[in-house]
Parts: C-alpha cells; structure tokens; sequence
C-alpha cells in the first residue's frame, strides 16, 4: 500500500506471479483491505469500457456516497479523486494515479470524493468495487476541467458526455449537496 497526495485516498500494489503462461494476480481479499483500513463493506461492482481520450467524470454521490477500489483491467487510465467534504483540510483539491493492466496498480477513493478518469491507452476496460449501490437520485458531477481545480488529466482534448460537460464547476454546486468532513 502506499500513499498519495490525500492521506485518505491509497494505493495499492499487489503482487504479480507470471510465467511463460501468463500471469496472476489477487483484485481483491477482504483481510488486506481491512488491515489497510477500508472497513466498509463492498456491495456492488461495476465495469466500464472506454476508448482513448475519453474522460468520464467527475462524479459522486450525496447523499448516499460511494467508496471506490478501482482497477484497469485493460489498458492504462489516469484515475483522479478529488476531495469534496465540505470542512476537510484537503477541499478541492485532487490527487491522481496511473493504473493499467501492466502495473496493476489499484485506487481506492473513500465516501465523499469526486471520481474520474481519463484512457489513455486504445482501448480500457475499468472494474470499480463500491461501498454503497448507485442512486440515480443521489447522483451528482462536478466539471471535469474546473480551472479552480486545475486537474491534468494527460490527455489533449478529452471526449465527454453531455452530462460531464455540463456539470457545474464546484463552486457552483449547492454546498448541501457536497458531503461533510467527517469530525
């Protein structure tokens, strides 16, 4: 496990056994991740396949938020979370990592931060394990070139939905629908 910009956000690197066959590698085991401290139970996986450039975006939810342990299963994103607790010392501000299917490193973003991520491989196929279960009512976005956030995303000219390119910088977005630091 190491460490990142946002003491809260961690990185993990788990182990690659390969041979002439291929390779193996652990995506997940409960007794890891709990001595790292993610306590919160995972109850909903999702899986998303994206071409070169794409941005997707900055999303969240509140209430009702969502931790994240995200993994490039294929190919090779920058994955980027940026802490919204409303009182948290870290406020907007983000901290971002590369994860590929040749590094295996793996993200994991706790309730009450924003989640995106840019492909800059062809192709990637992205699996995120999540604490909580999607709430359309609950879902919210932030812009994903918010010049107060100024976030790299290593890409020239991203490709967004409609929705992400609307979305409302964050100091437009109503301060009750942003989580609270925890005290």
């Amino acid at each position: 496990m190491g460490s990142t910009r946002i003491p809260e956000v961690l990185l993990f690197q788990p182990k690659r056994f390969g041979d002439d066959r291929g390779y193996f590698r652990e995506i997940w085991k409960e007794e890891a991740y709990r001595k790292a401290g993610i306590l919160l139970p995972f109850v909903q996986d999702n899986y998303s396949f994206s071409r070169k450039h794409v941005i997707r975006g900055l999303h969240f939810q509140n209430p009702q938020p969502q931790g994240k342990l995200i993994v490039a299963i294929r190919g090779e994103i920058f994955d980027v979370a940026v802490d919204i607790r409303v009182g948290s010392p870290t406020f907007g501000k983000w901290t971002g990592e590369l994860l590929s299917e040749e590094n295996g490193n793996q993200l994991y973003i706790p309730p009450g931060f924003a989640h995106g991520f840019s492909v800059l491989s062809d192709e990637a196929t992205v699996l995120y394990k999540c604490t909580d279960y999607y709430s359309p009512t609950s879902e919210r976005s932030i812009l994903w070139n918010d010049p107060d956030l100024g976030i790299d995303w290593k890409v020239a000219h991203g490709v967004v939905s409609d929705k992400d390119g609307a979305a409302s910088e964050l100091k437009g977005v109503p301060r009750d629908w942003l989580p609270k630091a925890p005290h």
